[in-house]
């Protein structure tokens, strides 16, 4: 059951340098098969525009290998465009940065007894992370249909990052609601405020202005997340405790087996010392969005799945009927799901293995998601009916009818996790 790790555009490959420092420096032997191949070297792609975060990429990660012709760079950026991202350049060399990657991604298939899918680490707002990674998710389902994918999406701040991020996350959302299986949808200001709370020292800035987080943390939070949920688990090991890395597929099939459904929201708590499950529960949901900032009315959840790491993993087990009526409750489970809630244990914590201590991952399919996409539509919609930068996106063939198309289907999907609540 072998997979396939996608890094695109700067903050996917940063994000996945956070994943896979966790994973080499702290993967026990035995869990090692889903994340390198049989030669040692790690499963994973690593794609850019641009090459100075790839390389560096190479020279953090101390603890793993990363294959020589899985790090593929050009020569020059996408300019915080959607549509450059996902139509790329003229000129022989640009131009074939995607088939490049899809060059690579045949070879890394050929490598493995079977592919089962991919897991796609890429933001929302950038050229390449956005056009490019929606346009290898494209490629990738078109190619390969019977894989999963699974995309792990960054969306940016509200404002301030670029004046383009409403466009770019619009029509990026609308291509992973029509090509991805799953989404696991982080968002800047929500890490930002959680890992504030954690206690990071605030980072000046050149202007004076302090920043609560460092950039680096955020990254470093949303690695752990998904350590959290896609590390190996007790639950999901062979009868003969081999972990055949089906974590991903599984978090997909619990959590999305509605195809108009798919957007997930993930919060984690990390502790040291003797596990008390209860009080775990009562603090991790407190980063749970309650009710949508415009009135649009209270948040639900179709599906809510837990992921509790601890070296006395059957400590979780005497708590485990209080933990989950916790969450049913907190995350306002929809009625009509008889078994909303879920849970998997895992006996290391791979946060933090050298210590005493515990984890508690919460993934949810959760009516949150659709306040992201009321926003977008809203900003993106007003830019969009003054034909604001519309002449960037249609000199890359991105037409008005790319647009429209990208709004109905946000508007669907916001409309369809509106009606949760309702009886």
């Amino acid at each position: 059951m072998s997979l396939v790790w996608l890094q695109v555009g700067q903050c996917g490959n940063q994000i996945g340098q956070e994943w896979w420092q966790i994973v080499c420096n702290n993967a026990s032997e035995a869990d090692r098969y889903p994340y390198f191949s049989r030669d040692g070297m790690i499963n994973a792609i690593c794609v850019d525009s641009e090459p100075k975060v790839v390389r560096k990429l190479g020279k953090q990660v101390t603890r793993g290998n990363f294959r020589d012709s899985n790090l593929i760079v050009g020569r020059r950026g996408r300019g915080n465009n959607w549509a450059f991202g996902y139509s790329g350049v003229g000129g022989d060399t640009e131009k074939s940065l995607l088939a490049r990657t899809m060059e690579s991604f045949r070879h890394e298939l050929e490598r493995r007894d079977c592919y089962s899918g991919t897991v796609l680490l890429h933001s929302l707002c950038g050229g390449t992370g956005s056009g490019l990674g929606a346009r290898l998710c494209e490629e990738i389902r078109d190619t390969y249909p019977a894989g999963h994918i699974l995309s792990v999406a960054v969306a940016p701040h509200e404002t301030g990052d670029t004046p383009l991020q409403h466009y770019n996350s619009l029509l990026c959302l609308s291509s992973l609601q029509r090509y991805s299986d799953g989404i696991l949808l982080f968002q800047n200001d929500d890490i930002m405020h959680r890992v504030a709370a954690l206690g990071e020292k605030k980072v000046p800035l050149v202007s004076g202005v302090e920043t609560p987080v460092s950039l680096a943390a955020m990254n470093s939070h949303i690695a752990s997340c998904l350590a959290g949920l896609l590390y190996p688990t007790n639950t999901l090991r062979t009868r003969s405790a081999v972990s055949v890395g089906i974590e991903p597929w599984e978090i997909i099939r619990t959590l999305c087996p509605m195809s108009t459904l798919k957007f997930l929201h993930t919060t984690q708590i990390c502790r040291r010392g003797t596990p008390f499950w209860d009080r775990v529960t009562v603090s991790l949901t407190k980063n749970i969005p309650r009710a949508s900032p415009d009135g649009a009315g209270l948040h639900h959840s179709t599906l809510v799945l837990a992921v509790s790491r601890a070296s006395q993993d059957k400590s979780f087990l005497l708590s485990q009927d209080s933990v989950l009526m916790k969450l049913k409750q907190s995350y306002r489970c929809v009625p009509w799901n008889p078994f909303p809630v879920d849970c998997w244990t895992g006996s290391q914590n791979i946060l933090d293995p050298s210590q005493q201590s515990h984890s508690l991952t919460v993934c949810a399919n959760h009516s949150s998601a659709a306040d992201l996409m009321r926003r977008v539509i809203h900003r993106a919609q007003a830019m969009y009916e003054a034909q604001a930068y519309l002449h960037w996106y249609q000199q890359y063939g991105c037409e008005k009818e790319d647009f429209q198309e990208a709004f109905h289907t946000l508007q669907s999907v916001a409309e369809d996790y509106s009606k949760l609540g309702e009886p």
